[in-house]
């Protein structure tokens, strides 16, 4: 598996503990596993990272200890990285670590610690008569997981080129008489044969009016001639996510099957051509909308038009109409998404066309290379 080199790691740090001054904290406690394979490399499901201004704690448990020893020993070492051994409970090693560092001001990840731990070493920090105050943080590695750098973008290139063989194998399998979990299993197997870690998510084969549900778990009904089908999948390689949409027709596709596939085929590359430095995601998923609205597809289009991609198949950004409450960051060069519209009709069957785009200084790389026509299929 490859891992983020030493060098890359640090400029990670160097980005976080000038957040963690900004924010006038003494340390952040990192308690999503996602944020600290990001910020140390460490793999594993357990774990706690109090992380200061000047260094990185790790508070591990004895099944990694080795593992984390070995890591420490490689080119893929944290820099600054103190191991701080667990012997029982997490958060009573936290306590005891955030007393020993001398901190004052520390940050949680509040949406990654539940109320119940917060209210628990509230309770014995106090107790144990400290002057530590806990304060609540939002997305302070997120943000900077948006913006990947030069070796995730590597790996999640290497990851979405290997989509073409998945493809390949996928449309192969599709005939009529083969049940949507038939062909779901054989591209969760062209997957493994294609290095993937694992699957992204659940292989998603929708068939006939089946593909008018854009979240259809793959299931016993026989594909048939005529139907429409969405094939959707995604893999993770070496921690990171791709993800595809494809369309099929198990034979000739009907006038209507064709005039909703050209709809969204229309939709989905006004989203790409809009792509940009300093564009708000909103406007990527309004040029895709207006196309299915003009199209007299607006109702049929409803859920966003994309997903962040990286150490998770859901991140940021969210490529979509906004919250009222929330006020949207623009577009920078290296973020990396999903641009997947749709439509659906109930009762007849639905279309998605996605691929995985990388922001670059002038638009955009497109980084799917699987041929976007509806494949007419056996």
């Amino acid at each position: 598996m490859r891992l983020a080199p030493s060098e890359v790691l640090a400029g990670r740090h160097r980005l976080l503990h000038a957040a963690i001054a900004q924010q006038q904290l003494d340390a952040l406690v990192v308690t999503n596993l996602f944020n600290i394979r990001y910020l140390t490399n460490h793999v594993g499901t357990a774990g706690t990272l109090v992380v200061t201004r000047d260094a990185l704690h790790m508070l591990i448990d004895f099944r990694y200890r080795e593992a984390v020893a070995s890591l420490q020993a490689s080119a893929a070492a944290c820099p600054t990285l103190h191991q701080v051994s667990v012997p029982a409970s997490y958060d009573e090693a936290l306590v005891d670590a955030l007393i020993s560092l001398g901190v004052s001001t520390v940050g949680i990840e509040a949406a990654h610690l539940t109320v119940a731990r917060h209210e628990w070493l509230t309770r014995t920090l106090a107790a144990r008569e400290t002057a530590i105050t806990l304060r609540s943080t939002e997305r302070i590695v997120e943000r900077q997981r948006l913006i990947k750098d030069r070796f995730e973008c590597m790996v999640i290139r290497d990851a979405a080129s290997r989509l073409d063989a998945v493809a390949d194998q996928s449309f192969v399998s599709l005939r009529a008489g083969t049940s949507e979990r038939e062909v779901a299993g054989a591209i969760d197997g062209a997957l493994q044969a294609a290095g993937y870690d694992r699957p992204a998510f659940e292989t998603i084969v929708a068939s006939g009016p089946n593909s008018a549900l854009p979240h259809h778990r793959a299931g016993a009904r026989n594909l048939k001639t005529g139907d429409l089908v969405v094939l959707d999948f995604g893999g993770i390689l070496d921690g990171y996510c791709c993800d595809l949409t494809r369309m099929a027709s198990v034979g000739t596709p009907s006038p209507e099957a064709q005039r909703l596939y050209e709809s969204v085929r229309k939709a989905q590359q006004a989203a790409i051509d809009s792509v940009r430095p300093g564009v708000l995601p909103s406007a990527i998923d309004a040029a895709a909308r207006n196309v299915l609205i003009g199209r007299g597809l607006g109702e049929a289009f409803g859920h966003g038009t994309g997903h962040g991609l990286g150490l998770e198949v859901h991140e940021e950004p969210r490529v979509g109409r906004p919250r009222s409450d929330t006020r949207e960051s623009a577009l920078e060069p290296g973020m990396v998404f999903t641009i997947e519209p749709g439509a659906y009709i109930a009762g007849f069957g639905g279309v998605r066309i996605e691929d995985d785009v990388l922001v670059t200084e002038t638009g955009c790389e497109v980084l799917t290379s699987v041929p976007r026509d509806l494949r007419i299929c056996g």
